[in-house]
């Protein structure tokens, strides 16, 4: 019998501290629309079928399968899909970094490179990233960070790829617009559409910034504010239970019952009856 033992010494990666925002998961079909726009943060993308090609910066370039497409903070683009060879691709948004490949002459604003079958551990990668993100089981945001960094090293390993440190986008202001809206407006009919739309902010990363800014997701806050305003209601008007749910913003007297309980711990009737003896 014979074994060798190789010895691991640890090592903590200043460049890893990357934050996954969203997985996106595309197909084009013959209603394929994309307008230029640009993000805060990086984007990488792997185009899984088909043909299609990028807008970055006003210059088209052509991407098929096994490509992998890394585009850096604040740079338009768009992308195009092949009308006689639809496209498939998967897409990372990539928060606290940013690329720049090692030779000299390539742009800063993009790179592009086709994986050969040596590099299939990315695309494994990337394929178990969708399917944690999409069955979401327990332990499934630690699996899928951690993922991000495998992809990322392998990355860097495959194509020389280095990582720059880009700085995280300050959404203050955004989020105080968000907060003010909620606040005025909780009782009306409000989606994460509407708020994304209110401040021009993708919905996926608006989540992500509320939750910094407030601790909770603008969903989550929208309803402790609309159960905020019932509590009020049931110590200080004689208004019916039903009454106040619609006043407050509840689409049902089932739903603003248990909501009510799920964040106070008891009843609407029960709470009344507390606070009014």
């Amino acid at each position: 019998m014979s074994n060798v033992r190789y010895p691991f010494e640890g090592s903590d990666s200043d460049f890893l501290k990357a934050q996954l925002l969203y997985v996106t998961c595309a197909t084009s079909d013959k209603d394929w629309h994309s307008m230029e726009h640009s993000h805060y943060f990086s984007e990488l993308f792997f185009v899984t079928k088909g043909t299609g090609y990028f807008q970055i910066e006003g210059k088209q370039i052509p991407v098929q399968k096994n490509d992998l497409i890394l585009i850096n903070p604040n740079i338009p683009h768009t992308e195009f899909g092949n009308k006689e060879q639809p496209w498939e691709y998967i897409a990372l948004g990539i928060e606290g970094v940013q690329f720049q490949y090692s030779e000299k002459e390539a742009p800063y604003s993009y790179s592009v490179f086709s994986l050969s079958r040596e590099h299939r551990e990315i695309p494994w990668y990337l394929s178990t990233l969708v399917k944690e993100i999409q069955t979401q089981q327990e332990g499934y945001q630690t699996i899928c960070q951690n993922l991000l960094e495998l992809i990322l090293l392998s990355v860097a390993r495959s194509t020389r790829q280095e990582f720059l440190s880009a700085p995280r986008q300050k959404t203050t202001r955004e989020c105080r617009l968000v907060e003010q809206y909620i606040n005025e407006h909780y009782h009306e009919d409000i989606t994460l559409d509407t708020l994304s739309a209110l401040v021009h902010i993708n919905k996926y990363y608006l989540v992500h910034a509320f939750k910094n800014y407030k601790g909770v997701s603008p969903i989550n806050y929208l309803i402790q504010r609309r159960v905020e305003e019932a509590r009020y209601l049931l110590e200080s008007t004689n208004y019916s239970v039903t009454k106040i749910g619609e006043i407050s913003g509840f689409s049902s007297q089932s739903y603003f019952s248990q909501t009510f309980r799920r964040l106070t711990g008891t009843t609407p009737n029960a709470y009344r009856k507390k606070k009014k003896p």
